[in-house]
């Protein structure tokens, strides 16, 4: 842990002065005050992390963190492992879900491989694998302490490559059959609930399926008794390589002062952790919206964050956190393209108490 916690002593505190500055412009926009709701906050929250109030997010990137998962030998998914690393050249291909999503609102996306169980031999691929895979986690602790804060520290690095290339908003993403299982094992110890209350279908399993997934985590947790007080106990005994390389994306987006867009269920699984590992990087990530999972309202509620969408959406892969980027979007249009107040023969609005 010394590591990392020399690194998150770089860590401050957004700029309140840009942040207020931001605010003034939207109120001297003409339109009535605050109406743009949340689109509002978020691009206030933008030049807060930033440090400007010229909020420009034109450079965007998803990165999806690809890994394997042990516990998939428990048969708690519908697909093999082998999938993870189909999709994980499918996504530097720009044949995925989240490639045709990011295309569509001129994002980049920019795979990692922190953990698939094969070598990925694809250009575009960002080879930064710290194990072939997780241990399965009713036999043995998914991996290390000493791996889990290897894999924390590959996503800040990520962040600080990506913030040197210039990118101005990164997406959070994932990719690993058996996420959806280490994800409600986390999410369960992190929020006191039993298993079962945070365990859904992920991509697609059977009654008896599920049963068995919402078994293994039992057993997992029953075994490793992981330590809800301190989160990198709780991410090696039941977590997954993904969830660590996101947990590093939020952490390196606090530290070089880039917005990072918290995607679904395991993003926000990851979110969680960042925050119980580092309480001020929470300044610095934006909530997109509300994953269909039965946790994804649940952590949003912990971590005290408002969707932007709410469409039942579960695919992961960083598809809510790109769907979010077309909101922006729209937010920044008016934010830097509509006339004030002053600039028009209407009488500014004046908040009322």
């Amino acid at each position: 842990m010394e590591r990392l916690t020399e690194r998150l002593k770089g860590i401050g505190t957004p700029d309140e002065a840009a942040a207020q500055r931001a605010q003034e412009r939207w109120d001297n926009i003409a339109k009535p005050l605050r109406s743009l709701g949340r689109l509002e906050q978020a691009v206030v929250r933008i030049a807060g992390i930033t440090g400007s109030e010229n909020v420009v997010l034109d450079k965007r990137c998803v990165v999806p963190m690809c890994a394997d998962n042990g516990v998939v030998a428990q048969g708690v998914t519908q697909t093999g492992s082998e999938v993870t690393a189909v999709v994980t050249k499918n996504f530097a291909r720009g044949d995925s879900s989240v490639c045709c999503m990011a295309r569509s609102v001129h994002a980049d996306v920019i795979p990692v491989d922190i953990g698939v169980q094969t070598d990925i031999e694809e250009p575009g691929v960002w080879n930064r694998k710290v194990m072939y895979g997780t241990n399965d986690m009713t036999q043995s602790p998914a991996m290390s302490r000493e791996q889990a804060e290897d894999a924390i520290l590959v996503g800040m690095d990520v962040v600080r490559q990506l913030a040197q290339d210039g990118y101005q908003v990164i997406a959070t993403g994932e990719m690993g059959i058996g996420n959806t299982t280490t994800s409600a094992a986390v999410a369960s110890v992190l929020l006191g609930v039993p298993p079962k209350t945070v365990t859904g279908t992920g991509a697609g399993l059977s009654n008896e399926g599920l049963r068995r997934k919402i078994a293994a985590i039992e057993k997992a947790i029953a075994l490793h008794r992981p330590d809800p007080s301190d989160p990198i106990d709780v991410l090696s005994k039941v977590g997954g390589l993904d969830i660590a390389g996101m947990i590093g994306t939020y952490l390196g987006g606090a530290l070089y002062r880039v917005p990072v867009l918290i995607d679904g269920v395991i993003s926000a699984v990851a979110a969680l952790l960042a925050c119980r590992i580092c309480p001020a990087c929470h300044a610095f990530m934006l909530p997109t919206h509300v994953s269909k999972e039965p946790a994804g309202q649940m952590l949003l509620d912990a971590l005290q964050f408002q969707p932007l969408l709410t469409c039942e959406m579960c695919l992961g892969e960083g598809t809510g956190a790109v769907a979010a980027l077309a909101l922006l979007d729209v937010a920044l249009a008016v934010y830097h393209g509509m006339c004030t107040f002053e600039e028009t023969d209407i009488e500014k609005y004046e908040v009322l108490k």
